[in-house]
């Protein structure tokens, strides 16, 4: 690819992006549907930016972009919170996220008339939530901060989640672009046996390398003492990409390793207790430098995603698949994220049920996998997995996200004052004190 062309990109899809936060923040609106609204005004509208050259840097970009994003979300996780909420967000993120992909899949199936692996790719793809974009919504209508934690939890762990389950899908598919660990162990389970030992596989081995290379970076920080810009900065996009390599060499998910070298960093101090104080400090103030670096790159990621994905897209098959796709869309928003949410009744209220379960929006984790059906069709020739189904694939993950942003951001208030009861600052501080003196007593 050209310099210049390069350039000119670069340029289109700041320039966009900056516009579209200036427009979301003006009118309070999500900045999602913005970014590709412009990215399609840039691509398939206007003819400013090649689709082709499009296509080309999202499989790039994807990749950068989705390692930063769920890093960075790892270091935001709270240990103590977690394991405060630990029930709900297990069963949110085994149970229910299998329910989901299983739902959406039939009901694609249906809608379309496609083989049901098909469907299950559309399904693992658009299982992980985003709620980035209704964070400040919850904040601005004092949501109860359980709750929030909850919801934003679930999705740091169900977007690496997600993405071994698409490549469960993918393996099932096209199993050449698995490597060669699927078709052994579909040589002696069969395809559905092997799916699920391969899952688990990816899962074990993730979280195991995750652990020890949060461990070795943590312990490098120490000895070597980088705490300071830039040196710290780029320990961690080394840590951060050196992980992700390590679990794709093993076959496992390397964005699930960095989300939980992300974790093990965040949470330095549960895991550290017999450390100095004053090395811990440092160490503290060194992790929160390249937390704010990597939030930079990871907002930056997030607008080259939702552009490139605007700009790739055609038309055509968007068109004829939008009635289809608003369908499906509304079935995983009503239907199937309702449903995988059951089981967490035995902790809530059917109220609290109810405001998890209808605030699940798609983003940033579908978006960087919409394309990937059609790369893997054009570039295989599956028999299965053709081109036709990767276009499809592509224009109801779009659908969808578009759907599931406006409308959950939309209806925040009117569930907030219907479902939940108001919690002021007051009453945060009051839990959070109470809370304390039993863990002294």
């Amino acid at each position: 690819m050209a310099v210049d062309v390069m350039a000119r990109v670069l340029v289109a899809v700041l320039g966009s992006g900056i516009i579209a936060m200036l427009i979301s923040r003006r009118y309070n609106i999500s900045y999602v549907p913005l970014f590709i609204i412009a990215g399609m005004i840039l691509g398939p509208m206007a003819a400013l930016m090649p689709r082709s050259v499009a296509h080309e840097l999202f499989d790039y970009v994807r990749v950068f972009g989705l390692v930063m994003i769920l890093f960075t979300e790892g270091h935001n996780l709270s240990w103590k919170l977690l394991k405060r909420n630990l029930p709900t967000i297990a069963t949110l993120d085994t149970v229910g996220l299998l329910i989901t992909a299983l739902l959406s899949a039939w009901f694609f199936s249906f809608v379309f008339h496609a083989p049901f692996l098909i469907g299950f790719l559309f399904g693992a793809i658009i299982s992980a939530t985003d709620p980035a974009t209704l964070i400040p919504l919850f904040r601005q209508y004092r949501v109860k901060q359980d709750i929030e934690t909850t919801i934003v939890t679930e999705s740091i762990f169900n977007d690496p989640l997600g993405i071994v389950l698409t490549a469960v899908a993918v393996a099932m598919l096209v199993p050449e672009a698995s490597g060669g660990l699927f078709a052994t162990f579909s040589s002696h389970l069969g395809v559905y046996g092997a799916a699920v030992v391969y899952f688990l596989y990816e899962v074990a081995v993730s979280i195991a390398v995750g652990i020890a290379v949060g461990a070795f970076g943590y312990w490098f920080i120490k000895k070597t003492k980088i705490f300071e810009f830039p040196e710290i900065e780029i320990f961690s996009l080394f840590l951060a990409f050196s992980g992700f390599l390590i679990g794709e060499s093993l076959q496992a998910s390397g964005y699930l390793v960095a989300t939980v070298t992300g974790i093990i960093l965040g949470n330095y101090k549960v895991f550290s207790r017999r450390e100095k104080p004053q090395v811990l400090n440092r160490v503290m103030k060194a992790i929160e430098k390249e937390v704010h670096f990597n939030e930079s790159l990871a907002a930056i990621a997030t607008v080259f995603i939702f552009v490139l994905l605007g700009a790739s897209l055609d038309l055509r098959p968007l068109i004829e698949n939008l009635w289809g796709g608003i369908l499906v869309a509304y079935f995983v928003m009503l239907v199937a994220r309702p449903i995988a949410a059951l089981p967490i009744l035995k902790w809530w209220g059917p109220k609290e049920y109810l405001f998890i379960a209808l605030e699940g929006p798609r983003g940033v984790v579908p978006s960087a996998l919409a394309a990937l059906p059609l790369s893997l069709a054009m570039k295989y020739h599956s028999d299965v997995l053709t081109v036709y189904w990767g276009e499809v694939i592509l224009a109801v993950t779009v659908i969808t996200v578009l759907a599931s942003v406006i409308t959950e951001t939309l209806w925040v208030p009117f569930l907030k004052s219907r479902l939940l009861e108001q919690e002021t600052v007051e009453d945060r501080m009051r839990e959070y004190h109470k809370k304390k003196r039993a863990r002294v007593s």
